[in-house]
């Protein structure tokens, strides 16, 4: 099980010692949504400030490319020190190429699809992506309920690739965590529930005791 605070919902005035926190408190990765405004409405950071995290953890970092044309940047994120790096099936018209020019990069391969997005979409692209993230909200803003019947779609995944890393993003607390575990998800992106509590590091302690 591994626990990946989005920093997307941290106080970027206050964004090392957040993610200081989130270190002590147990979590394994640091979440990084990557969003243009043009996939999903908002804007949030780029390759540089991605640079500026990986210097003040050791964690690793898991980077999530809601952008078009990702082909365009995955070398900069790379180069920035990412571990991780998951694009969306729905912004590139060459995903098998896509995700292999990731891996020739250094780094894990992922791939994302919207809640509307059917598992059909990735069926062949499967046995080289290192993991799949289950977007269980519309992608773009932080702090949105969890879509249940997105939790359906991750059981199916799991009876079809018992093996497979499965994450999910999107309106995660304790209440929708258990769901999700008991779903067949081994990775969860947590934003809000962790970084809007008044202690992170003790927030973030609740999800890896639970």
């Amino acid at each position: 099980m591994i626990i990946a605070p989005s920093v997307l919902n941290a106080n970027f005035l206050n964004l090392e010692a957040d993610i200081k926190a989130t270190e002590k408190g147990g979590a394994n990765w640091i979440h990084l949504d990557i969003m243009d405004g043009s996939f999903v409405p908002n804007i949030s950071f780029g390759p540089g400030i991605a640079q500026q995290i990986r210097s003040c953890t050791k964690l690793p970092l898991d980077c999530h490319l809601m952008i078009n044309n990702p082909e365009l940047h995955i070398e900069a994120f790379a180069r920035a020190g990412v571990q991780y790096i998951t694009v969306h099936a729905e912004a590139t018209n060459h995903l098998d190429r896509l995700l292999n020019q990731i891996k020739e990069l250094g780094c894990k391969a992922g791939v994302a699809i919207n809640p509307a997005t059917p598992l059909s979409a990735i069926t062949e692209v499967l046995g080289i992506a290192d993991m799949v993230l289950i977007m269980s909200v519309n992608p773009g803003f932080g702090g949105q309920s969890l879509i249940p019947y997105c939790l359906e779609k991750i059981r199916n995944l799991r009876s079809a690739k018992p093996n497979l890393q499965i994450e999910i993003d999107g309106g995660v607390n304790l209440e929708t965590f258990a769901l999700a575990r008991e779903a067949g998800v081994n990775i969860f992106v947590i934003g809000s529930a962790i970084f809007s509590a008044k202690n992170i590091e003790e927030e973030t302690k609740k999800f890896i005791q639970f």
